[in-house]
């Protein structure tokens, strides 16, 4: 296991990237912590972190005790691939096809990993912080032509 954190009161730490399907299934399966419910799953691009440039972020809910957990897997760019979780939640299913669509995270073992909101045909992910948000010259864009 990685660090562990508190930030903004939810339990937040770091597991390996190989590991991830175990984690969760413990949290899954242990009698007491009882995390059976994916509350989320997405992506987050550190285009500065060597060999650590994506970390895909889970959230777990114990409903029975009402307690939220965080974890992260962090990969390489080049290779971004971690275990699917849709063996052990059926919601992890278009959440992973969402972030393999806006991140290309390679979902190992899910049952249809591909493009859910864009065009098959399309050559790059959207979501990583490979392009320039807008250029900055623009002229169409100019404050004037808005009367500002």
């Amino acid at each position: 296991m990685g660090s562990f954190a508190e930030p903004y009161g939810m339990l937040t730490f770091e597991a390996p990237r190989d590991s991830n399907l175990k984690v969760m299934q413990f949290l899954f399966e242990d009698e007491e912590l009882r995390f059976r419910f994916l509350t989320d799953l997405q992506a987050v691009h550190y285009p500065h972190q060597k060999e650590r440039e994506i970390a895909v972020v889970y959230h777990l809910h114990n409903l029975e005790d009402n307690v939220r957990i965080r974890f992260k897997v962090f990969s390489s760019i080049v290779a971004p691939d971690v275990f699917t979780a849709t063996k052990l939640f059926a919601a992890a299913n278009w959440m992973e096809r969402e972030t393999y669509d806006f991140y290309g995270v390679n979902f190992i073992g899910h049952p249809n990993l591909k493009r859910i909101l864009n065009v098959d045909e399309m050559d790059y992910f959207p979501m990583r912080k490979e392009f320039p948000l807008e250029e900055q010259t623009r002229v169409d864009k100019d404050d004037e032509m808005f009367g500002r």
